[in-house]
């Protein structure tokens, strides 16, 4: 299915272009800002690279690597967006504090 390659093509140039910000910022808190960003596109990298595993392959095994595939990829994403959103008020005053 193209759409997938697509989006598992989209998120991991995500991630790497999170991680280049990542290891730019001086920032702590923009840091972690950046860390969640990028947990949450390697999180939709795996999991839609599971979704398409699904597709490709019709065997058991397959299945249950699939499987793990999505839920780790959507626990991951989880995680980085509760990180994403915890930090934000953080990175916003850091942000602020610095503009002065």
């Amino acid at each position: 299915m193209p759409i997938l390659v697509f989006i598992i093509v989209l998120s991991l140039s995500f991630y790497v272009f999170y991680k280049i910000k990542y290891v730019r910022s001086h920032l702590p808190m923009e840091k972690k800002l950046l860390n969640g960003k990028s947990s949450m596109a390697l999180g939709i990298f795996v999991a839609f690279f599971g979704l398409n595993q699904l597709f490709l392959f019709q065997t058991t095994l397959t299945y249950v690597i699939g499987i793990l595939f999505i839920l780790l990829g959507v626990a991951s994403a989880w995680a980085g967006f509760k990180s994403y959103r915890y930090h934000i008020p953080y990175a916003v005053k850091e942000a602020n504090e610095g503009s002065k």
